[in-house]
Protein backbone atom coordinates (compact mmCIF):
# COMPACT_ATOMS: atom_id res chain seq x y z
CA UNK A 1 0.00 0.00 0.00
CA UNK A 2 1.27 3.44 -0.95
CA UNK A 3 2.14 5.58 2.05
CA UNK A 4 0.59 9.04 2.38
CA UNK A 5 3.07 11.82 1.59
CA UNK A 6 3.24 14.13 4.61
CA UNK A 7 5.28 17.27 5.25
CA UNK A 8 5.98 18.29 8.84
CA UNK A 9 6.81 21.97 8.73
CA UNK A 10 8.68 23.59 11.64
CA UNK A 11 8.95 27.40 11.78
CA UNK A 12 12.14 28.21 13.68
CA UNK A 13 12.91 31.69 14.99
CA UNK A 14 15.14 32.15 18.03
CA UNK A 15 14.56 28.57 19.24
CA UNK A 16 18.18 27.61 19.82
CA UNK A 17 17.42 26.01 23.19
CA UNK A 18 14.20 24.27 22.04
CA UNK A 19 14.58 22.87 18.53
CA UNK A 20 16.59 19.78 19.49
CA UNK A 21 13.92 18.71 21.99
CA UNK A 22 11.12 19.29 19.46
CA UNK A 23 12.77 17.10 16.83
CA UNK A 24 13.61 14.35 19.33
CA UNK A 25 9.95 14.13 20.43
CA UNK A 26 8.48 13.46 16.99
CA UNK A 27 7.49 9.75 17.15
CA UNK A 28 9.53 7.49 14.87
CA UNK A 29 6.33 5.72 13.79
CA UNK A 30 5.42 8.88 11.85
CA UNK A 31 8.22 8.03 9.42
CA UNK A 32 7.54 4.29 9.36
CA UNK A 33 3.80 4.52 8.82
CA UNK A 34 3.78 7.49 6.44
CA UNK A 35 6.05 8.91 3.76
CA UNK A 36 6.97 11.80 6.04
CA UNK A 37 9.62 14.48 5.74
CA UNK A 38 10.48 17.47 7.91
CA UNK A 39 10.94 20.99 6.55
CA UNK A 40 12.55 23.46 8.94
CA UNK A 41 12.34 27.10 7.95
CA UNK A 42 14.86 29.12 9.94
CA UNK A 43 13.68 32.73 9.83
CA UNK A 44 16.90 34.74 10.22
CA UNK A 45 17.15 34.20 13.99
CA UNK A 46 19.19 36.47 16.21
CA UNK A 47 20.47 33.59 18.36
CA UNK A 48 22.28 30.36 17.40
CA UNK A 49 19.21 28.58 15.99
CA UNK A 50 20.71 28.16 12.52
CA UNK A 51 24.01 26.84 13.92
CA UNK A 52 22.14 24.34 16.13
CA UNK A 53 19.99 23.07 13.25
CA UNK A 54 22.99 22.64 10.94
CA UNK A 55 24.77 20.71 13.68
CA UNK A 56 21.75 18.44 14.09
CA UNK A 57 21.54 17.78 10.35
CA UNK A 58 25.03 16.27 10.38
CA UNK A 59 23.63 13.37 12.38
CA UNK A 60 22.52 10.33 10.37
CA UNK A 61 19.10 10.03 11.98
CA UNK A 62 18.14 13.54 10.86
CA UNK A 63 19.98 13.87 7.55
CA UNK A 64 17.60 11.52 5.72
CA UNK A 65 14.35 13.13 6.83
CA UNK A 66 15.04 16.85 7.27
CA UNK A 67 15.31 19.70 4.77
CA UNK A 68 16.42 23.15 5.92
CA UNK A 69 15.47 26.48 4.37
CA UNK A 70 17.32 29.44 5.90
CA UNK A 71 15.84 32.85 5.19
CA UNK A 72 18.35 35.64 4.51
CA UNK A 73 15.84 38.16 5.86
CA UNK A 74 13.09 37.68 8.42
CA UNK A 75 9.82 36.78 6.66
CA UNK A 76 7.57 36.69 9.73
CA UNK A 77 5.25 34.01 11.06
CA UNK A 78 2.83 34.24 8.14
CA UNK A 79 5.67 34.62 5.65
CA UNK A 80 7.31 31.33 6.61
CA UNK A 81 3.97 29.55 6.33
CA UNK A 82 3.61 30.81 2.77
CA UNK A 83 7.05 29.40 1.96
CA UNK A 84 6.13 26.05 3.53
CA UNK A 85 2.79 25.72 1.73
CA UNK A 86 4.37 26.70 -1.59
CA UNK A 87 6.97 23.99 -0.96
CA UNK A 88 4.30 21.39 -0.09
CA UNK A 89 2.40 22.14 -3.30
CA UNK A 90 5.53 22.12 -5.47
CA UNK A 91 6.77 18.82 -3.99
CA UNK A 92 3.29 17.26 -4.27
CA UNK A 93 2.71 16.48 -0.61
CA UNK A 94 -0.81 15.42 0.30
CA UNK A 95 -0.82 16.84 3.83
CA UNK A 96 1.19 19.44 5.72
CA UNK A 97 1.45 19.77 9.50
CA UNK A 98 2.80 22.85 11.28
CA UNK A 99 4.72 22.07 14.47
CA UNK A 100 6.21 25.08 16.27
CA UNK A 101 9.91 24.98 17.00
CA UNK A 102 9.60 26.46 20.50
CA UNK A 103 8.28 23.26 22.15
CA UNK A 104 5.01 24.91 23.21
CA UNK A 105 2.96 22.22 21.45
CA UNK A 106 3.61 18.51 22.12
CA UNK A 107 5.46 16.95 19.20
CA UNK A 108 4.63 13.47 20.51
CA UNK A 109 0.94 14.14 19.73
CA UNK A 110 1.52 14.71 16.04
CA UNK A 111 -0.16 11.41 15.07
CA UNK A 112 -3.38 12.79 16.53
CA UNK A 113 -3.30 15.47 13.84
CA UNK A 114 -2.35 13.12 11.03
CA UNK A 115 -4.90 10.33 11.54
CA UNK A 116 -8.12 12.35 11.11
CA UNK A 117 -6.68 14.13 8.07
CA UNK A 118 -5.80 10.83 6.41
CA UNK A 119 -9.42 9.72 6.72
CA UNK A 120 -10.01 12.24 3.90
CA UNK A 121 -13.07 13.64 5.71
CA UNK A 122 -11.43 16.92 6.67
CA UNK A 123 -9.64 19.81 5.00
CA UNK A 124 -7.85 20.76 8.22
CA UNK A 125 -7.28 19.40 11.72
CA UNK A 126 -6.44 21.78 14.57
CA UNK A 127 -5.08 20.95 17.99
CA UNK A 128 -7.24 23.01 20.34
CA UNK A 129 -6.14 23.98 23.83
CA UNK A 130 -9.65 25.22 24.63
CA UNK A 131 -11.76 22.07 24.23
CA UNK A 132 -10.58 21.21 27.73
CA UNK A 133 -9.70 24.81 28.53
CA UNK A 134 -8.78 24.26 32.18
CA UNK A 135 -5.85 22.18 30.94
CA UNK A 136 -4.45 25.27 29.20
CA UNK A 137 -4.18 27.01 32.56
CA UNK A 138 -2.69 23.89 34.12
CA UNK A 139 -0.14 23.90 31.29
CA UNK A 140 0.97 27.36 32.31
CA UNK A 141 -0.95 29.56 29.86
CA UNK A 142 -0.93 33.07 31.38
CA UNK A 143 -4.36 34.19 32.54
CA UNK A 144 -4.38 37.26 30.27
CA UNK A 145 -3.71 35.03 27.24
CA UNK A 146 -6.36 32.57 28.35
CA UNK A 147 -9.01 35.28 28.72
CA UNK A 148 -7.92 37.01 25.51
CA UNK A 149 -8.17 33.72 23.62
CA UNK A 150 -11.65 33.04 24.99
CA UNK A 151 -12.96 36.54 24.27
CA UNK A 152 -11.52 36.76 20.76
CA UNK A 153 -12.78 33.30 19.85
CA UNK A 154 -16.28 34.14 21.10
CA UNK A 155 -16.25 37.35 19.05
CA UNK A 156 -15.00 35.56 15.93
CA UNK A 157 -17.58 32.79 16.21
CA UNK A 158 -20.34 35.40 16.47
CA UNK A 159 -19.13 37.39 13.47
CA UNK A 160 -18.29 34.39 11.29
CA UNK A 161 -21.24 32.17 12.33
CA UNK A 162 -18.75 29.45 13.24
CA UNK A 163 -18.40 27.15 16.23
CA UNK A 164 -14.70 26.67 16.87
CA UNK A 165 -13.38 26.20 20.39
CA UNK A 166 -10.22 28.16 19.48
CA UNK A 167 -9.02 30.33 16.59
CA UNK A 168 -5.52 30.83 17.98
CA UNK A 169 -3.76 27.48 18.18
CA UNK A 170 -0.70 27.11 15.99
CA UNK A 171 -0.76 23.30 16.00
CA UNK A 172 -2.42 22.60 12.66
CA UNK A 173 -2.56 20.24 9.71
CA UNK A 174 -3.98 20.90 6.26
CA UNK A 175 -4.89 19.00 3.14
CA UNK A 176 -2.57 20.48 0.52
CA UNK A 177 -5.25 20.31 -2.18
CA UNK A 178 -7.43 22.55 0.00
CA UNK A 179 -4.62 25.08 0.47
CA UNK A 180 -4.38 25.29 -3.32
CA UNK A 181 -7.99 26.50 -3.47
CA UNK A 182 -7.49 29.58 -1.27
CA UNK A 183 -5.42 32.75 -1.73
CA UNK A 184 -3.14 32.29 1.27
CA UNK A 185 -0.35 34.15 -0.56
CA UNK A 186 -2.39 37.35 -0.14
CA UNK A 187 -2.50 36.95 3.63
CA UNK A 188 -0.43 38.88 6.14
CA UNK A 189 3.13 37.91 7.06
CA UNK A 190 2.25 38.60 10.70
CA UNK A 191 0.74 36.38 13.40
CA UNK A 192 -2.89 36.91 12.36
CA UNK A 193 -2.14 34.84 9.24
CA UNK A 194 -3.64 31.94 11.21
CA UNK A 195 -6.99 33.72 11.54
CA UNK A 196 -7.00 34.76 7.88
CA UNK A 197 -6.54 31.18 6.74
CA UNK A 198 -9.40 30.00 8.99
CA UNK A 199 -11.64 32.69 7.50
CA UNK A 200 -10.69 31.51 4.00
CA UNK A 201 -11.51 27.91 4.91
CA UNK A 202 -14.85 28.90 6.43
CA UNK A 203 -15.81 30.89 3.33
CA UNK A 204 -15.12 27.81 1.21
CA UNK A 205 -17.20 25.65 3.59
CA UNK A 206 -14.15 23.48 4.17
CA UNK A 207 -14.35 20.96 6.99
CA UNK A 208 -12.24 21.74 10.07
CA UNK A 209 -11.87 19.18 12.86
CA UNK A 210 -10.63 20.18 16.30
CA UNK A 211 -9.01 17.75 18.70
CA UNK A 212 -8.04 18.45 22.32
CA UNK A 213 -4.37 19.28 22.69
CA UNK A 214 -2.32 19.98 25.82
CA UNK A 215 0.05 22.90 25.79
CA UNK A 216 3.16 23.79 27.72
CA UNK A 217 4.33 27.26 28.65
CA UNK A 218 7.87 27.11 29.93
CA UNK A 219 10.63 29.72 29.76
CA UNK A 220 10.16 30.45 26.06
CA UNK A 221 9.82 34.07 24.95
CA UNK A 222 6.76 34.87 22.88
CA UNK A 223 7.30 37.16 19.89
CA UNK A 224 3.56 37.79 19.67
CA UNK A 225 2.50 41.18 21.06
CA UNK A 226 -0.96 40.67 22.51
CA UNK A 227 -2.60 44.07 21.96
CA UNK A 228 -1.58 44.59 18.29
CA UNK A 229 -2.43 40.94 17.65
CA UNK A 230 -5.90 41.30 19.18
CA UNK A 231 -6.62 44.48 17.22
CA UNK A 232 -5.54 42.81 13.98
CA UNK A 233 -7.80 39.83 14.73
CA UNK A 234 -10.81 42.11 15.29
CA UNK A 235 -10.01 44.08 12.13
CA UNK A 236 -9.60 41.14 9.72
CA UNK A 237 -12.60 39.33 11.21
CA UNK A 238 -14.88 42.34 10.70
CA UNK A 239 -13.49 43.07 7.22
CA UNK A 240 -14.19 39.47 6.18
CA UNK A 241 -17.91 40.24 6.35
CA UNK A 242 -17.51 42.64 3.44
CA UNK A 243 -15.37 40.49 1.14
Amino acid sequence: MKKEKILIFIPAYNVDSKITKVLSKIPKIVFKKYNSKILIIEDNSKDKTLFTIKKLLKKKNYKKFVTLISNKTNKGYGGVQKIAYNYAIKKKYKYVIMLHGDNQYPAYKILSLIKPLCSDKYDAVFGSRMINSIDALKGGMPLYKFLGNKILTLFQNLVLSSNLSEFHSGYRSYKVASLQKIKYKNNTNDFHFDTEIIIQFLKKDFSIKEIPMPTHYGDEFSHLRSIPYGLNIVRVTLLSRFK
